[in-house]
C-alpha cells in the first residue's frame, strides 16, 4: 500500500517517483482519449426559442426630446413684437415687448396649481419634455393611456414620484411629495385632469372629480399658484406672466425664477404680474418694456 503514495511524496526516491507519475499520467490519458474518440459529432442544436418581449410601455415607444414649448406667430409693430397667448384656464391675452427680448423664441409653457383631494399639487411643463422626466429610467406603470408614473428625481429628499401627462405633443408633470398621494387619488387625478390643445398650440386644462384647479390670484404661503405662462427657463432668461386680480407691485417673486442667483424683478401691469429673471440687461428691458392686455 505504501508504494501507491510514492508518486506524491517528497524525498530522495527521485527515479521511482517520476516513474510512478508517468504511470498515473498514462492511466488518466487513456480513458480521456477513448472518450473523445468514441463521441459522436454533436447534432446541430435547434435555434433557441425567443423569449417573448414584454408588452411595451406606451411612454417608452416614443420619447419626445424637443423643447416642451409653444411659439405663437409674431406681428411686428415698429421696434416691438406682439404675440397672442392663452393661459391654462383659457384666458387670452396680447403681449407686446421690445423685439430685442426675442420673447417668442424662448417659447411658452403652462403652469397650473391644483388641489387634489384637499392636498395642493402643481402641474408644470418641463422644458426638456419627456426626457427631463425619464432621465434614462423606465416608468413604473401606466395609470391611463395618456398618464405614466415615474420615479422621482434623484437626490431630492422631499420629492416623490412623478405623474406625467401626455396631451398631444405636450408633456405635463405633477411632482408628488415624499409621503405621496394614495394610489386611488393618483388614479383619480390621471382620469380627472383633462387637456385640450388649441389650433394655436396652447394647452388649456380642466379638472373633474377630486381635482380643483387654482384660480387667478390664489396663493400658497404667498406663492402664486393660479394659471401662469412661463417663457424660457433652465439656465437662460425667463419671463413669467401671472394673472392676478388687484395685482400689487410688491407681489412675491415665484420660486421658479429664483434659481442660480440670477437677478429677478417683478412688476404689475393691470391685473397681470410680470416676473423676469436672467441677465441684468434682459431683466431691466423686460420689466420696462413688456405690456400685456387680457382679452
Amino acid at each position: 500500500m505504501a508504494d501507491q503514495f510514492d508518486v506524491i511524496e517528497a524525498g530522495a526516491r527521485g527515479r521511482r517517483r517520476w516513474v510512478g507519475i508517468g504511470v498515473v499520467a498514462v492511466l488518466l490519458a487513456v480513458p480521456v482519449v477513448s472518450l473523445l474518440a468514441s463521441r459522436d459529432p454533436e447534432p446541430d442544436r435547434a435555434p433557441p426559442t425567443p423569449t417573448p418581449a414584454p408588452l411595451p410601455i406606451r411612454s417608452l415607444t416614443r420619447i419626445e426630446g424637443a423643447p416642451n414649448v409653444v411659439s405663437a406667430p409674431v406681428k411686428a409693430k415698429g421696434g416691438n413684437e406682439v404675440i397672442r397667448v392663452v393661459f391654462p384656464d383659457g384666458t387670452r391675452a396680447a403681449v407686446r415687448y421690445p423685439a430685442e427680448l426675442r420673447l417668442n423664441e424662448l417659447g411658452a409653457r403652462p403652469f397650473q396649481g391644483a388641489w387634489i383631494a384637499g392636498q395642493y399639487r402643481s402641474f408644470s411643463a418641463p422644458y426638456g419634455g419627456e426626457m427631463e422626466i425619464s432621465r434614462g429610467a423606465q416608468p413604473i406603470r401606466n395609470l391611463t393611456p395618456n398618464v405614466t408614473l415615474w420615479p422621482g428625481p434623484a437626490g431630492v429628499g422631499s420629492a416623490g414620484q412623478v405623474l406625467m401627462f401626455a396631451f398631444g405633443k405636450w408633456r405635463l408633470a405633477m411632482y408628488d411629495r415624499r409621503e405621496g398621494l394614495t394610489f386611488e387619488d393618483r388614479l383619480a387625478t390621471a382620469k380627472g385632469l383633462r387637456g385640450k390643445v388649441g389650433k394655436d398650440g396652447y394647452l388649456v386644462l380642466s379638472g373633474g372629480g377630486s381635482i380643483r384647479l387654482a384660480k387667478p390670484g390664489e396663493t400658497i404661503q404667498g406663492e402664486p399658484v393660479g394659471p401662469q405662462l412661463w417663457f424660457g427657463g433652465g439656465t437662460g432668461d425667463m419671463v413669467v406672466f401671472i394673472p392676478t386680480p388687484s395685482c400689487r407691485k410688491n407681489a412675491r417673486t415665484p420660486s421658479a425664477t429664483n434659481g442660480l442667483k440670477r437677478p429677478a424683478r417683478t412688476v404689475c401691469r393691470g391685473d397681470v404680474q410680470i416676473v423676469a429673471s436672467g441677465s441684468r440687461a434682459f431683466v431691466q428691458q423686460a420689466i420696462a418694456g413688456i405690456r400685456i392686455t387680457l382679452k
